[in-house]
């Protein structure tokens, strides 16, 4: 199935960026394919944690589904993990890590996915690589514009 994991530096601190993917709300104005996004409840879990029960609508040319994410915010450990909870996945997660490094912040992003739909997990196999860097682009673009 396919994942992805990059770690990159970017010259922002592990606050900023933090904070920029805890901003799921703000996703559909600066992430391709992202038609819209509701956040359904946000809960104190304990530890410092906090929930996040989110709707993201995915248009991809003729696709467009709308699926639900368990989003657990760890601002104390700048870390963010996601698990899908409905619509056209079989199975998704993935997880966000900040650290901050001489010259800004590393920026560690990992995802592991498959969709129901055979045909469509094969059209985005082919260019899922090429989605997944022009996601963490997209954050890199946001990033500049806020923090640049």
């Amino acid at each position: 199935m396919p994942t992805h994991s990059e770690t990159r530096r970017l010259p922002y601190t592990a606050q900023q960026m933090y904070d920029l993917v805890a901003d799921v709300a703000s996703y559909p104005e600066f992430l391709p394919w992202c038609a819209a996004a509701r956040i359904r409840s946000r809960n104190d879990i304990g530890g410092g944690a906090e929930e996040m029960l989110a709707d993201l609508v995915i248009s991809f040319k003729v696709f467009r589904e709308r699926f639900g994410s368990r989003v657990v915010l760890y601002p104390h450990d700048m870390k963010i993990d996601t698990e899908y909870l409905d619509g056209p996945f079989r199975y998704m997660k993935s997880n966000w890590a900040f650290a901050d490094a001489e010259g800004g912040c590393d920026v560690t992003f990992h995802v592991d996915f498959e969709f129901k739909n055979a045909v469509l997990q094969k059209i985005i196999g082919v260019v899922f690589n090429e989605a997944m860097q022009r996601i963490v682009r997209a954050f890199e673009r946001r990033a500049a514009a806020l923090y640049g």
